[in-house]
């Protein structure tokens, strides 16, 4: 059985951090490959293997490469795999959630403001994807 990998794009160390944290308390098994921004991310996931048992994490306001733009590249570039990926940001924003979704975003999350609420994330993340 391949290891389930999360690739996880946040500029905010404090929120990857927690995020880490959370999906670690929910299944330990997780692989977190963590960077600060989207483009960073974008040559990390020219190396994987195992698109099936992946999920990519994009914050959706980052330096060099915002979330919107990294999963435009993402799902405009044939050579890359399909993996599914969430948005995460501080605040619901409907049009901003909506051009992602118009991306090719498979889901969009408001960061907790909990460690509580983490852990439910991580929760949710890992029943969805990663089950």
């Amino acid at each position: 059985m391949p290891t389930k990998t999360i690739y996880l794009a946040d500029d905010d160390p404090d929120d990857r951090f927690l995020i880490r944290e959370a999906i670690k308390e929910v299944n330990p098994e997780i692989k977190i490959i963590e960077t600060d921004n989207g483009l960073a991310l974008l040559s990390l996931i020219r190396e994987i293997t195992e698109p099936e048992s992946t999920l990519i994490l994009l914050d959706m306001n980052m330096p060099k490469m915002n979330g919107l733009e990294t999963i435009t590249a993402l799902r405009s570039d044939p050579t890359l795999p399909l993996i599914p990926a969430m948005m995460i940001s501080t605040s619901y924003d409907h049009s901003l959630a909506e051009e992602a979704f118009r991306a090719g975003i498979n889901g969009y999350m408001t960061k907790p403001v909990t460690y509580e609420g983490f852990i439910d994330m991580g929760h949710q993340l890992v029943a969805r994807f990663l089950a």
